[in-house]
């Protein structure tokens, strides 16, 4: 893994600048961002395209909804996703770059499957506001992230330590139902990921070295890709509990 400090005193003013490297990172970081946006794309199509095969017309489930929505699959749906990033993750140094990213396109599908739900829940007027709202905020994140100065990574632990107070909260409330904890679980969770946003961009920008092979790279690539996705993923989420509207 490069310094961050290192590349940083490549390009500091007055410096001379490495234009292979400058190159180099840029292409490195638009391939992250188009696998993030492909991976989330898939996603979005799949949960809407199951919604639509799940609900008929007059608002019942079918067959394919039942399956989806009632039967015990529901909880292979819920849970594959997260055996699927445990695997890439302890895996990748093991993984070929295209069977790492046939992971993350099976990962981003069944996501999908399993957020079909929101169109149960939310209007997709709101739905879509939301998205686009979370796509502008993310972007200036992850915008600021790149290109400040500023050393963030004394951020991580306390990010971290927020993600782990966020999924014992939600575990808690889901004997609870408390919506005063829901909501400051909403509030924590809108920060914690768009902290996350800056702090994962400028991790995946360290993370790029000039001397890696194409296959180093291309796993590289893919981590960071899968970390960005996660991050608006969430981001999306929880801004959707503030922004949604309920279907009546």
């Amino acid at each position: 893994m490069a310094d961050l400090r290192n590349y940083q005193a490549r390009v500091t003013p007055g410096a001379r600048v490495d234009t292979a490297i400058d190159e180099g990172l840029r292409a490195y970081m638009i391939r992250v961002y188009n696998l993030m946006a492909l991976g989330l794309a898939i996603t979005g199509l799949a949960a809407w395209g199951a919604f639509n095969f799940a609900v008929a017309a007059d608002g019942q489930l079918t067959a394919f909804g039942q399956l989806l929505f009632v039967s015990p699959l529901k909880w292979v749906i819920i849970f594959a996703p997260l055996a699927l990033v445990f695997f890439i993750s302890f895996r990748i140094h093991t993984l070929s770059v295209s069977a790492a990213q046939s992971i993350f396109w099976v990962y981003a599908a069944l996501v999908g499957l399993s957020l079909s739900t929101i169109f149960l829940v939310y209007t997709q007027e709101s739905i879509v506001r939301t998205f686009f709202i979370t796509a502008a905020s993310f972007g200036a994140l992850s915008l600021w992230g790149y290109t400040t100065r500023r050393d963030l990574s004394g951020m991580g632990s306390f990010l971290f330590m927020g993600l782990i107070g966020i999924v014992i909260a939600s575990i808690v409330n889901i004997f609870l139902g408390s919506s005063a904890l829901q909501f400051a679980i909403s509030v924590i969770g809108v920060l914690v990921f768009a902290g996350l946003t800056a702090y994962d961009t400028q991790q995946i920008k360290e993370m790029y070295y000039e001397g890696d092979d194409q296959l180093v790279a291309g796993r590289k690539a893919i981590m960071g890709a899968l970390r960005l996705y996660l991050d608006f993923l969430n981001l999306f989420m929880f801004l959707l509990q503030f922004l949604g509207s309920n279907r009546e």
